[in-house]
């Protein structure tokens, strides 16, 4: 570009000394100025004149006429075969819509990442799923502590950092599975890479839907607009002209989830799932169409709640295209989100017999079998599985489970998974490892009474101690299976039981009649009492028990743990890597989202009151908002 810029304006290097021919440098470059100034101009005496105004507007009427005619020539001869100049353009169709137009032409000059889910290319959303509250789809991957399924009724401003949940969880990420490299987004002479191109292109159209797809891409583009309830009705005016369009239904489908999304509204989305259905129960839906159709149905379905349909969808999807094995990964979770484990593996025995390399189905099968307390062979699963790289499996689950099962076999890698699971921004640290999490909470392993703000609980349960004692005693006399055992697998050996008061912030009216006074002297605490991730309950640990080092599930709590009855020696309690001791009367409060460990090696058994509350740095807005755990 750099030479012929400067034959057009005006001497470089290169074009002096070219010019130059036998004479010196200096003379040289004079006379090829002198050469270009007659070219354009002619000298200042005259002798050699340039155009006329009038010679250059002839001039550029006949280059004007020449290049009409020419149009006019290859239309009218059909030089030119648009149809087919066309077809190839639509190689490089990147948005979906069945042409090339400036949409993929952005793709292509790089303005458009490349790495989208194609889902997302072809229509790109408004709001995705990664803004959805998935927490109630942790609860199969987390072996602690219930969590509640949030929809948008319970959606307002919160924010949460989850450092790895769950859209990922469920659904492999599509890009993986049907992207376009990079390098097939370039012109090529290679016809099977352009055929390979175009087989990964997903085809929306039927034949009937391209004989409308001007109409379609009108509607569309309402809705790539933002212009949603434009969108909305244009769709709906093509399903009702074109009731067996699945596309035009599918766009239907697609303006009510986003509506959905922006009003965050339940029963739009419930629409939208419907009008999904519907598309799926047309004839002559493209694969590719029918396929993005009931993935984004099943996780619709997910986020209100409704695992059972969605698990019907999975198992339609898996039935259609039962050689794609994202699908079956789909599935196997499915089933984990309705706590059917057994069904789970059974699928992910199937996927890892066809694709042994799997790395999805690897960290999935790895968690079903420490679920079962195979803690040795689900090791090796969770290891190979997030080392393959695979979408899905750099998840903070995965690495907690994995380091979790190395600590208790005693493989000192343990810290090393947990390190790089922290590096990789899944853990806060290395020692605070919890999983629904809050940004930019104060994060310490030990709090005082001053600190958390909470001085008067603290005092009102160091007042009180006696009678919550007494209340808790008269409980465990009764010897009617009030206290529970631990049944969150946290053991590695002994006989730790409790009796819960409040659990999620709901009162167990029935427990508390067997402890009256103490529910209602705590009823002036909500901060105990409303804590929806927290709990209040009596726990008793006989003696002979180790609890393994664990951590809770979210950062939006500390704990109180107030001593009743505490053997003189052989009772600890280690959080991060401090150890201390209970005292009867006396309150201890810790973050139970750092590493905590429990030995009781008394003579007698343990009992304590655990009170939980909200971190101090939570606003009001969010205590009320977050989902509970």
């Amino acid at each position: 570009m750099a030479p012929r810029k400067n034959a057009k304006g005006g001497g470089s290097n290169s074009s002096g000394s070219s010019g130059s021919g036998s004479s010196g440098s200096s003379t040289g470059s004079s006379s090829a100025g002198a050469r270009r100034e007659t070219k354009h101009g002619g000298h200042k005496n005259g002798r050699k004149g340039g155009l006329s105004g009038s010679s250059f507007f002839t001039w550029f009427m006949v280059i004007a006429l020449l290049g009409v005619w020419t149009s006019v020539a290859v239309v009218w001869f059909d030089l030119v075969d648009y149809e087919e100049v066309l077809g190839k353009l639509g190689v490089y169709d990147a948005d979906g819509d069945g042409d090339f137009d400036v949409d993929d032409a952005k793709v292509l000059l790089v303005l458009q990442d490349h790495d989208q889910d194609v889902e997302e290319i072809i229509y790109n959303q408004e709001n995705s799923d990664s803004s959805e509250p998935l927490v109630d789809h942790e609860r199969l991957y987390q072996e602690a502590d219930a969590v509640t399924y949030q929809d948008y009724d319970e959606q307002d401003n919160a924010i949460e950092d989850t450092n790895m949940i769950l859209e990922e969880v469920s659904v492999p990420p599509m890009e993986e599975h049907q992207k376009v490299p990079p390098e097939t987004n370039r012109k090529t002479s290679d016809p099977g890479q352009k055929e390979k191109a175009k087989k990964k292109k997903p085809k929306l159209l039927n034949k009937f839907d391209k004989t409308i797809k001007a109409e379609l891409d009108a509607a569309e583009k309402l809705r790539k607009r933002g212009k949603t309830e434009e969108a909305k009705n244009a769709f709906d005016e093509l399903v009702h002209k074109y009731p067996q369009s699945p596309r035009a239904r599918y766009g239907k489908a697609q303006c009510e989830d986003d509506l959905a999304e922006k009003r965050k509204s339940n029963e739009v989305l419930r629409r939208a799932i419907e009008t999904y259905q519907e598309v799926a129960s047309l004839p002559n839906v493209p694969n590719d169409l029918l396929k993005l159709t009931l993935k984004r149905c099943s996780e619709r379905q997910q986020f209100l709640g409704h695992m059972r349909g969605s698990l019907l969808t999975l198992q339609r999807l898996v039935q259609l295209f039962p050689s794609d094995t994202s699908l079956k990964n789909d599935l196997g979770v499915g089933y984990l989100l309705i706590g059917d484990n057994a069904s789970a593996k059974k699928v992910y025995e199937e996927v890892l017999n066809v694709t042994p390399n799997d790395g999805f189905a690897k960290v999935h099968y790895g968690f079903i079998l420490k679920a079962q307390n195979k803690i040795a062979e689900s090791i090796p699963y969770l290891k190979e599985g997030i080392e393959s790289g695979d979408p899905g499996t750099d998840d903070g689950r995965f690495y907690f489970h994995l380091g979790d099962a190395m600590q208790r076999v005693g493989n000192k890698e343990a810290y090393k998974w947990y390190e790089l699971g922290h590096k990789r921004g899944h853990f806060a640290s290395v020692w605070q490892r919890s999983l629904y999490n809050v940004n930019g909470l104060k994060a310490q392993p030990w709090w005082t009474p001053s600190e958390t703000g909470y001085t008067e609980l603290v005092k009102f349960l160091e007042r009180n101690w006696k009678l919550i004692r007494d209340e808790g005693l008269a409980v465990m006399d009764k010897a009617k299976g009030l206290f529970l055992p631990e049944d969150e697998n946290l053991r590695e050996k002994g006989d730790w039981s409790q009796f819960t008061l409040w659990q999620q912030g709901r009162k167990n009216e029935n427990a508390c009649k067997g402890a009256p006074k103490t529910c209602t002297l705590l009823e002036k605490f909500p901060e105990t009492t409303g804590c929806r991730r927290g709990q209040i309950k009596y726990s008793v640990m006989h003696p002979g028990t180790h609890v393994w080092p664990h951590t809770g599930p979210t950062n939006c709590r500390l704990r109180m743990h107030l001593g009743l009855v505490i053997p003189q020696d052989g009772c600890k309690i280690r959080c991060a890597n401090e150890t201390k001791m209970w005292e009867e009367g006396k309150v201890l409060i810790f973050d139970d989202s750092f590493e905590h460990e429990v030995w009781q090696d008394a003579s007698s058994f343990r009992l304590i009151f655990i009170v939980d509350v909200w971190h101090p740095e939570l606003t009001p807005q969010q205590r009320r908002s977050l989902p509970a755990i």
